[in-house]
């Protein structure tokens, strides 16, 4: 079976998924009365934006009375693992090489420490572990 591949969220899908992360099982209406300032959205944007997210895969819902209530088809850290697995995949795939160069630059980067943690995970990978 082919692996899923996943897209970055937009800006109000991501809100919506940390709400729905962190309060779930959900109805768009709790989603969107949790929404305060900046992130306020009307009722039927909110609506949308869940549909949109269930027809991606990212929600589950179940009727529940007039209205849907969602919960998350993967969790955040789950989900988060597949984005950049997906993500990672095209990357590699478009830019072989170059990319594989530029992520070991980037990682040097960020932190040492990561080079030495991608050398482990490179052994692990190697001994058919991980």
């Amino acid at each position: 079976m082919k692996k899923r591949t996943w897209e970055p969220l937009g800006r109000l899908e991501a809100i919506v998924m940390e709400v729905v992360w962190a309060r779930a099982p959900v109805t768009a209406r709790e989603v969107c009365d949790r929404m305060t300032g900046d992130e306020e959205r009307a009722y039927t944007t909110i609506m949308t934006t869940m549909d949109r997210l269930h027809r991606k895969g990212l929600l589950v819902r179940e009727k529940d009375g007039p209205a849907w209530r969602y919960v998350p088809a993967l969790g955040k850290a789950e989900f988060e693992k597949a984005l950049a697995d997906s993500l990672a995949a095209e990357i590699l795939q478009s830019h072989g090489e170059v990319a594989l160069s530029a992520f070991v630059d980037a990682a040097a980067q960020v932190d040492e420490g990561l080079l030495d943690r991608l050398a482990q995970l490179i052994s692990q990978r190697r001994k058919g572990h991980g």
